[in-house]
């Protein structure tokens, strides 16, 4: 007999904990989350702000890797950044201000390939981590960003000049009741991306609390990565 999926549900997938050493010597804490049958493409996911909560166990990236390996056979590898703390323990090292993060998401990008051997990367920022994966998730190896509740608090204009040239897809999840940058604001603050994808999500708030807002993130992912798997599971 079925069962509805609730916010606590975790699906079967090969789970195990990672370390990351980034370039400046600092060991980083993480999980991957692979999928037990074939692997569609991988997620490299960057949490939201540390000094306001954000870690690796955010609740979106949590459910990700507890649903999207089964549901879709996307991979999501997660870690906290530089001094942040989860359930799972504390990364090295302290809060940079989204600037010596530079270390954390390259040599998280290059564990995912050298060592969880990943063959089709997409890097997924939430808040803090969009500004994170604009500015520094640059490795030509990556697919494209997936952008949730991006602030666009520490990018500069040249990051989306950068991202603009390059051409490779960006999709961008746009809360219309956003702490911080709303659609309207968006679509003008991302006006130079030609190629980006905004999304915009009615009565979606920044931190997408609701099963109905982690519903449709999930779907969007799944729609950029492993469209056949659409429409997701509401039930297992």
């Amino acid at each position: 007999m079925s069962e509805l999926i609730r916010p606590s549900t975790v699906l079967p997938a090969n789970r195990r904990p990672i370390t990351i050493h980034t370039e400046d010597g600092l060991k980083l804490i993480g999980e991957v989350a692979s999928p037990i049958g074939q692997r569609k493409g991988s997620i490299l996911a960057l949490h939201p702000l540390p000094t306001a909560g954000g870690m690796m166990d955010s609740h979106i990236y949590k459910k990700a890797a507890n649903r999207l390996p089964a549901m879709a056979g996307i991979e999501i590898i997660r870690f906290n950044s530089r001094g942040t703390t989860s359930e799972s323990g504390t990364s090295e090292g302290t809060f940079g201000e989204g600037v010596t993060e530079r270390f954390d998401v390259e040599a998280a990008i290059n564990f995912s390939f050298d060592e969880v051997g990943v063959e089709k990367l997409w890097v997924m920022g939430w808040s803090f981590g969009t500004d994170l994966a604009l500015k520094f998730a640059r490795d030509p190896r990556v697919l494209g960003l997936i952008l949730l509740s991006p602030p666009l608090r520490t990018s500069e204009f040249s990051d989306l000049e950068f991202w603009a040239k390059d051409g490779r897809p960006i999709t961008a999840l746009i809360p219309e009741f956003d702490d911080y940058l709303r659609p309207d604001a968006a679509a003008t603050a991302f006006e130079v991306v030609s190629q980006i994808e905004l999304i915009n999500v009615d009565e979606a708030k920044h931190l997408w609390v609701g099963e109905p807002a982690v519903y449709r993130v999930l779907s969007e992912i799944t729609k950029i990565i492993s469209p056949e798997s659409l429409p997701l599971p509401t039930e297992f």
